[in-house]
Parts: C-alpha cells; sequence; structure tokens
C-alpha cells in the first residue's frame, strides 16, 4: 500500500515539503508504541535520510527508541559522522549492525528457484538475514529510510536491499552480490527487475510480511541551478512504492550519452569515498558509457584502504581488480574467496575486464598499492591541478589545450550509458 507519494522529473522537494510527507503518511499508520528507524549510514549522506529520520524523531519523540544505520559492511559511523548527518537525534538512540555475528536467518530462499531466475548460474540456497533487532526488538513499527539510485549490486538501490542487505549478515550480503557478478552486473544496472532483487522479493514475501516495514524512498537528482534536490518522495509497505520511485529515478538519475565516452574524469568527495568498496562506484557506474580503449581518471583525496572491512581489504589487496576469468579461478582454487564471496564479486564488478583503464589518484594509498591491485596509479596533486573539480561541470568538457573530457562530480547520484551497451 502507498501511504504518500509525490515528485517528478522537475519537482524539488523543499525539506518543509518531505516533513508533510512523511507526517502524513505517518498519521495514517496510526498510533505506534516503539518505533525503530533504519537509515542508511554517511556513505549514503545525500540521500536526505538524515533529514528524514530527524523528522521521525519529532514525529514520535521518545517513542522512536532506536536508530539502526544500515551498515551492511561498511565501518561504523563517527560520532562527528552522526552529528552530521542526524543532526538533533541523540547519540544514545543508535545502534551498531555487526555483519558478522549480529544477525538471524529469517528462512531460505531455495537454489532451484535461484537457479531457475539466473539461468541455470546460481543454484545455492540464500538466508534470509537480518539484525536481529528487527526480528526481536518488539517494535511495532520499522521505518526503512533511503534513496532509489541505479546500483550496480541490485539494479536499483534500496527498498527491501536496505533490511536484507544494509542491516543483513555475512552469508547473504556475499551470497547476493555474487549471484549479481555472475549474472552479468551490465545486465542488472538500472533495471529494477532483475535476478538479485527477485530474490529479495521473495524473501520479503515469504520471511518478513508480518513485520511492521514501512519504506521512505527518495529520489534525488542534480539541479543546473540548485545543486542536489529531491525530486521524489515515496512512502508505503510492498514493492509498488519502490517500482514507482525506481521509474522516476531512471529519469533523474540515468543519462543516456550519445556517443562512447573516451575519457572520463571522476571526483570522490573525500568526506564520503575513504576505500575502493565504494569509490569503485566510479567504475561500476560509468562503465556502459565507456569506449573501447576509454581512460577512466578517479580523482580520490580521501582514498586510504581498498575495502572497508580489514579481511576485505586484505583480499582485494591479495587478489587484486584481474577480470571475471581470473577471479572466478581464484575463487574455485582459494577457499578464503569461497568464504567471501562478496568480495569476490567485487572484484569482478571493480575491473574493466580489459576493455578500458583505470587510473586511481589516491590521497593516502601508494603507486605500489595502486599498480598492486592491477589499477594504473597518476599523482593526485598534478591530476587535480589539470582537471580541477572546482573548474569542471558535470558531463562534456574541453580544457583550453582543446583535450575533451567527460567529468562526473558524484558517482553515486547516476549512472551513464550508451545505447550500445544498454538496452531496456
Amino acid at each position: 500500500m502507498i501511504y504518500f507519494q509525490q515528485g517528478s522529473e522537475k519537482s524539488v522537494l523543499r525539506p518543509d515539503d518531505l516533513k508533510k510527507g512523511l507526517f502524513a503518511a505517518l498519521e495514517k499508520l496510526g498510533n505506534r508504541q516503539k518505533v525503530l528507524a533504519v537509515p542508511p549510514d554517511y556513505t549514503r549522506f545525500h540521500s536526505k535520510a538524515g533529514e528524514l529520520t530527524g523528522y521521525a524523531y519529532e514525529y514520535y519523540g521518545k517513542k522512536l527508541t532506536d536508530v539502526l544505520p544500515a551498515l551492511g559492511t561498511h565501518t561504523a559511523m563517527t560520532r562527528e559522522q552522526m552529528d552530521h548527518m542526524f543532526a538533533g537525534i541523540p547519540q544514545n538512540l543508535f545502534r551498531v549492525h555487526d555483519w558478522r555475528n549480529d544477525v538471524v536467518t529469517m528462512g531460505l530462499v531455495p537454489g532451484s528457484f535461484i537457479s531457475e531466475i539466473t539461468d541455470g548460474r546460481i543454484d545455492y540456497d540464500w538466508p534470509a538475514q537480518v539484525n536481529k533487532m528487527i526480528r526481536d526488538g518488539g517494535h511495532d513499527l520499522i521505518l526503512s529510510i533511503g534513496q532509489v539510485v541505479p546500483h550496480e549490486v541490485i539494479g536499483m538501490a534500496n527498498y527491501n536491499k536496505n533490511i536484507f542487505v544494509g542491516t543483513g549478515g555475512s552469508e547473504g550480503i556475499n551470497k547476493s552480490h555474487f549471484i549479481g557478478a555472475v549474472y552479468g552486473m551490465e545486465r542488472i544496472m538500472g533495471r529494477a527487475n532483475n535476478p538479485v532483487r527477485k530474490v529479495l522479493n521473495y524473501a520479503s514475501h515469504e520471511f518478513t510480511a508480518h513485520l511492521p516495514i514501512i519504506y521512505v524512498l527518495t529520489v534525488v537528482g542534480n539541479d543546473p541551478l540548485e545543486g542536489l534536490v529531491v525530486r521524489g518522495l515515496f512512502i508505503g509497505d510492498d514493492k509498488e512504492v519502490f517500482e514507482r520511485a525506481a521509474d522516476l529515478s531512471l529519469k533523474v538519475n540515468f543519462e543516456m550519452v550519445e556517443e562512447p565516452l573516451k575519457k572520463v574524469v571522476v571526483y570522490l568527495d573525500p568526506t564520503e569515498f575513504k576505500s575502493t568498496w565504494l569509490g569503485n562506484k566510479s567504475i561500476y557506474r560509468t562503465r556502459m558509457a565507456l569506449a573501447d580503449g576509454a581512460e577512466l581518471i578517479v580523482l580520490a583525496p580521501g582514498l586510504k584502504e581498498f575495502g572497508e572491512d580489514p579481511t576485505i581489504d586484505k583480499l582485494i589487496r591479495k587478489y587484486g581488480y584481474r577480470g571475471t576469468p581470473a577471479t572466478l579461478k581464484a575463487t574455485n582454487e582459494n577457499e578464503d574467496l569461497r568464504e567471501n564471496l562478496g568480495a569476490a564479486a567485487h572484484l569482478i564488478h571493480g575491473s574493466s575486464e580489459g576493455r578500458f583503464t583505470i587510473t586511481y589518484c589516491p590521497g593516502a594509498l601508494s603507486k605500489e598499492e595502486i599498480e598492486s591491485v592491477n589499477f594504473k596509479y597518476a599523482d593526485l596533486n598534478e591530476m587535480t591541478s589539470r582537471y580541477n573539480p572546482e573548474k569542471l561541470k558535470d558531463g562534456k568538457n574541453i580544457l583550453p589545450d582543446g583535450e575533451e573530457i567527460f567529468f562526473i562530480s558524484n558517482p553515486a547520484l547516476g549512472l551513464w550509458a550508451h545505447k550500445d551497451r544498454f538496452s531496456e
């Protein structure tokens, strides 16, 4: 059921619009006594989920007893990040999700179903895991808050991904990521209906339908005059609310380029991107727009590690981004990768498969470290001097010496493709 919806490609929803929309939806739900909010973490700062969580706290007061950021595999938020993203919410309400130890399994999606929807590529059972607070917290309302945007693992981010991956467990996260990687990232990105989403929808229908989960979904886009703006707000309890948000997101966040791009420069905000685990959105979101032999340059002043998790960081350093065949071979031959299929999936996602070059310009990783994982390296200061993010505009730029580049100021906000590599 949809409790509230507002937005269009040209809409600009102000803070007061978001507050009124959320309050209107919560009013329809009736009185609630114990509320859990599940927003994204700081890596989704621009989702407006922080503000919406604040409005929920304003509405419910002490009845909002817990805030569980959907960390997935990410590191816990710092006090400074919580203050910045969730201003006004007491920090004693925040809980830290431990994806390795803090989960319960709601049920198993059978391998026969997964085999059917992946054309026989994968046939293992998938555990529908969630943080134990989701099942056992005694809440009479769970607000799952977040942004719908094109995504490399699940086609379009959010909805039940926020629950099953954001508060999920090691096995569930690893196996869901691997399904997407083996099925093919370029067959999934920008598509709301795909095998990974079908697995999560199965789990929602069979295992968590009894839980009082309401989804609060934003669509955020770049306005040429105002910068980041909210284009849509959708609130409801089933997949229809997600599908409507996804339809708008494709119109807002997806750009079909006229010709394959030969040189792309991506800037990674240092407050948001500190690892290639996140920073490789620069690769995922542009790969379908890049020409064969193209050059991708990633300006990454905050980059200090490969994985957000120590185990995954070690695996990335060990195996590197060497393409699908090499990664699948390593997975078959090495137990450490088989036990961390999410890392194996990430290694596949982060490779150009030899089709284009990837040059990272890191703030705090060495040339040797970058090259050891099969990326090219360039000096950040030199490249920032030539490709100054403060002077470039999103899209096509022609530099004073005539060089033409395509600039992207935040890869997390969109998906870029050329028609030859994307068909709906």
